[in-house]
């Protein structure tokens, strides 16, 4: 009967350990988040073109990243499932030039995408295997173009500066989402548009109204600056 109890006491155990698991890589909602290069590269820090060349003056991916209702997201999920070149081959070219890094030193993205997937897409891993998983940001890239969006209303990356109003009624009136606007600081100390955060559901495949936005705020104008 010891033998037994013990038996059953470490199948609870490892049941329990399985359900915490499960739960910790449960998420409510999906940030999708495109940065201006512009903005990424006009910095102190400034920035360094890929390996395979400057990137097309467009808004490019950052991440697709899954997040709870209370602001919070899960992170590094799963040890076990490492990021594989191997299966997003049929990517690479798109991933190029849609999800390109501006890290220095320069890079051929695959540094940059190993991190967002096994910080990020690890944990919504249930949902969408590894392929899945960027090709549906490639997917969701296509159908929320922000440059046409913002150019629509007259906004253009000209190193002008615009209302944060009128920049979000843009993209609100485009994608027909409500975003949130992430600014940095250029060289001089001016607020600039850098990183534009959309919703998107569970399955990553449909855009939604942003259950809660990040932390942090920008000017009432800014800089969309060239590149």
């Amino acid at each position: 009967m010891e033998f037994k109890g013990s038996s059953l006491i470490k199948l609870l155990l490892l049941l329990h350990y399985f359900s915490v698991l499960s739960v910790s890589q449960d998420f409510d909602f999906f940030y999708f988040v495109q940065q201006w290069p512009g903005a990424y590269c006009d910095t102190q820090k400034s920035c360094c073109y890929p390996t395979t060349g400057k990137p097309a003056a467009d808004f490019s991916i950052h991440g697709l990243w899954p997040n709870y209702n209370d602001g919070s997201y899960p992170s590094n999920c799963d040890s076990s499932n490492p990021f594989k070149q191997s299966q997003i081959s049929d990517l690479t070219s798109s991933l190029q030039r849609n999800w390109p890094t501006l890290a220095c030193p320069s890079g051929n993205g695959i540094q940059f995408w190993t991190h967002e997937w096994e910080k990020h897409g690890t944990c919504s891993e249930s949902v969408l295997k590894q392929h899945d998983y960027f090709e549906a940001a490639l997917t969701l890239k296509q159908r929320a173009n922000l440059l046409q969006a913002l150019a629509s209303a007259g906004i253009h990356a000209d190193g002008g500066s615009y209302s944060l109003s009128s920049i979000k009624g843009a993209i609100k009136n485009g994608i027909g989402y409500t975003p949130y606007i992430e600014c940095n600081v250029d060289r001089s100390g001016n607020s600039q548009l850098y990183q534009v955060y959309l919703c998107v559901d569970t399955s990553g495949s449909d855009f939604i109204e942003c259950p809660v936005f990040p932390n942090g705020k920008c000017g009432s104008s800014i800089e969309f600056p060239s590149f």
